[in-house]
Protein backbone atom coordinates (compact mmCIF):
# COMPACT_ATOMS: atom_id res chain seq x y z
CA UNK A 1 0.00 0.00 0.00
CA UNK A 2 1.37 3.41 -0.99
CA UNK A 3 1.29 6.38 1.37
CA UNK A 4 1.12 9.45 0.28
CA UNK A 5 3.16 12.58 1.55
CA UNK A 6 0.63 15.49 0.48
CA UNK A 7 -0.93 16.49 4.22
CA UNK A 8 -4.75 15.13 4.55
CA UNK A 9 -6.45 19.02 4.16
CA UNK A 10 -4.97 19.28 1.43
CA UNK A 11 -6.68 16.23 -0.01
CA UNK A 12 -9.96 17.30 1.15
CA UNK A 13 -12.96 17.64 -1.03
CA UNK A 14 -14.79 20.82 -1.28
CA UNK A 15 -17.42 19.48 1.76
CA UNK A 16 -14.82 18.10 3.92
CA UNK A 17 -12.47 21.49 3.57
CA UNK A 18 -15.77 23.36 4.18
CA UNK A 19 -16.37 20.80 7.82
CA UNK A 20 -12.98 21.52 8.44
CA UNK A 21 -13.10 25.41 7.76
CA UNK A 22 -15.38 26.25 10.50
CA UNK A 23 -12.82 24.68 13.24
CA UNK A 24 -9.98 25.96 11.51
CA UNK A 25 -11.46 29.71 11.43
CA UNK A 26 -12.52 29.61 15.66
CA UNK A 27 -8.57 28.76 16.16
CA UNK A 28 -7.24 31.06 13.68
CA UNK A 29 -6.11 34.64 15.26
CA UNK A 30 -3.99 36.26 12.90
CA UNK A 31 -4.22 38.47 9.85
CA UNK A 32 -5.01 37.75 6.14
CA UNK A 33 -7.15 34.76 6.94
CA UNK A 34 -7.58 34.05 2.77
CA UNK A 35 -3.79 33.60 2.21
CA UNK A 36 -3.19 31.24 5.32
CA UNK A 37 -6.97 29.31 4.36
CA UNK A 38 -5.09 29.27 0.82
CA UNK A 39 -2.32 27.63 2.46
CA UNK A 40 -3.54 25.40 5.08
CA UNK A 41 -6.24 23.56 2.23
CA UNK A 42 -4.17 23.60 -0.75
CA UNK A 43 -6.44 25.84 -3.17
CA UNK A 44 -6.40 28.75 -5.45
CA UNK A 45 -7.62 31.98 -4.51
CA UNK A 46 -10.71 32.09 -6.75
CA UNK A 47 -11.67 29.18 -4.43
CA UNK A 48 -10.47 30.52 -1.37
CA UNK A 49 -12.65 33.82 -1.75
CA UNK A 50 -15.69 31.60 -2.88
CA UNK A 51 -15.46 28.67 0.09
CA UNK A 52 -14.52 31.93 2.76
CA UNK A 53 -17.52 33.46 2.05
CA UNK A 54 -19.88 30.44 2.17
CA UNK A 55 -18.38 30.36 5.30
CA UNK A 56 -19.79 34.16 6.39
CA UNK A 57 -16.04 36.09 6.33
CA UNK A 58 -16.80 38.59 3.59
CA UNK A 59 -14.43 40.66 1.52
CA UNK A 60 -14.30 44.16 -0.17
CA UNK A 61 -14.58 44.03 -3.73
CA UNK A 62 -12.04 46.18 -4.68
CA UNK A 63 -9.78 43.56 -2.93
CA UNK A 64 -10.54 40.45 -4.27
CA UNK A 65 -10.42 42.10 -7.80
CA UNK A 66 -6.95 43.40 -7.48
CA UNK A 67 -5.70 39.23 -6.18
CA UNK A 68 -7.50 37.93 -8.80
CA UNK A 69 -6.14 40.43 -11.77
CA UNK A 70 -3.06 40.30 -10.20
CA UNK A 71 -3.37 36.92 -10.71
CA UNK A 72 -4.23 37.12 -14.21
CA UNK A 73 -1.77 39.58 -14.57
CA UNK A 74 1.18 37.09 -13.71
CA UNK A 75 -0.12 34.68 -15.86
CA UNK A 76 -0.23 36.80 -18.56
CA UNK A 77 3.18 37.65 -18.06
CA UNK A 78 4.79 33.76 -17.66
CA UNK A 79 3.04 33.27 -20.82
CA UNK A 80 5.02 35.78 -22.85
CA UNK A 81 8.21 35.09 -21.40
CA UNK A 82 7.67 31.81 -22.64
CA UNK A 83 6.71 32.65 -26.21
CA UNK A 84 9.79 35.41 -26.18
CA UNK A 85 11.97 32.69 -24.67
CA UNK A 86 10.82 30.04 -27.57
CA UNK A 87 9.17 31.61 -30.50
CA UNK A 88 9.60 28.51 -32.44
CA UNK A 89 7.60 26.30 -30.32
CA UNK A 90 4.92 25.90 -28.27
CA UNK A 91 2.80 22.82 -26.35
CA UNK A 92 1.90 21.29 -29.39
CA UNK A 93 4.71 22.22 -32.57
CA UNK A 94 8.37 21.12 -31.62
CA UNK A 95 9.17 23.63 -34.22
CA UNK A 96 6.95 26.11 -35.59
CA UNK A 97 7.93 26.63 -39.48
CA UNK A 98 5.39 29.71 -40.26
CA UNK A 99 2.43 30.20 -39.97
CA UNK A 100 -0.63 30.41 -42.05
CA UNK A 101 -3.20 33.11 -43.54
CA UNK A 102 -5.75 32.87 -40.33
CA UNK A 103 -2.81 32.72 -38.31
CA UNK A 104 -2.37 29.02 -36.90
CA UNK A 105 0.86 27.59 -36.77
CA UNK A 106 2.33 24.73 -38.91
CA UNK A 107 5.39 22.36 -38.74
CA UNK A 108 6.57 19.31 -36.51
CA UNK A 109 4.70 18.26 -33.98
CA UNK A 110 6.47 17.23 -30.70
CA UNK A 111 5.24 13.23 -31.44
CA UNK A 112 6.65 13.69 -34.65
CA UNK A 113 10.00 14.93 -33.06
CA UNK A 114 10.14 11.80 -30.96
CA UNK A 115 9.57 9.47 -33.42
CA UNK A 116 12.20 10.98 -35.75
CA UNK A 117 14.23 11.91 -32.73
CA UNK A 118 13.76 9.82 -29.94
CA UNK A 119 16.70 10.56 -28.01
CA UNK A 120 16.70 14.13 -28.43
CA UNK A 121 15.52 16.02 -24.85
CA UNK A 122 11.98 17.68 -25.03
Amino acid sequence: MSRTTTPRQKRFNQKQRLAAARSWLQAYTEDKVARAYRKYFGVDWETTFRELEMLGIQFPADYKEAVLKNLASLAETKKQKLALENPDQDERFAFIVGYMSGGAPYGITWDEWEQSEPDMPR
